[in-house]
């Protein structure tokens, strides 16, 4: 006769089996079960002004849970290269940093743009005018904005842009705008 010790041993073995089996099933059962649940996702919009062309634009960037390729061709537009009218591709996560900081902030100001995309030839130009002008800028790729915002102080601006940590946060005080950009953490100006 089984000793009865040994037996419910036995069972509680069995039972632990079986429901370390159902939790697996469970665990399987919940990963496609939430692969199928859409998660809300919300627009991200921006409004620009580019100081040197006057042209503005109110867009919505992202929607429906993706980019929109017609605000972002238009985005890339409006923040060409004013100088030789060449056009860049805007990283999305700048886009979306300005979004960002247009939410942290509050405002429905368009943000004045006094520099987006900046071509080799331009940048390479204006370096060579200012120790201040990054040979490799970031503008080149397409990850940087120079901007200001109406109705916002610029240090208030710069404060707000550096509590984000999304990239690089220069205040260029005498010159009235504040830089960002999608590179590594760090600031600079005062």
């Amino acid at each position: 006769m089984p000793n009865k010790h040994n037996r419910s041993h036995h069972l509680s073995r069995r039972s632990f089996l079986r429901n370390i089996g159902l939790f697996t099933a469970g665990l399987a059962v919940s990963s496609t079960a939430r692969a199928n649940i859409k998660t809300p996702s919300f627009d991200k919009s921006l409004m620009l002004r580019n100081l040197h062309t006057g042209e503005a634009l109110k867009t919505t960037f992202y929607s429906s849970g993706d980019y929109v390729s017609e605000s972002l061709d238009n985005i890339n537009y409006l923040l060409r290269d004013h100088r030789n009218n060449q056009i860049g591709q805007m990283d999305p996560q700048l886009l979306t940093l300005l979004h960002d900081l247009k939410n942290v902030l509050d405002t429905t100001n368009p943000f004045h743009v006094i520099s987006g995309y900046r071509s080799p030839e331009t940048n390479a130009m204006l370096s060579q005018r200012s120790n201040k002008v990054a040979k490799k800028s970031l503008h080149m790729q397409g990850k940087a904005i120079d901007i200001r915002l109406p109705g916002v102080d610029i240090k208030h601006l710069h404060q707000a842009a550096l509590e984000l940590q999304g990239g690089g946060v220069g205040l260029y005080t005498r010159s009235d705008f504040v830089h960002l950009d999608v590179g590594r953490v760090r600031q600079w100006g005062k």
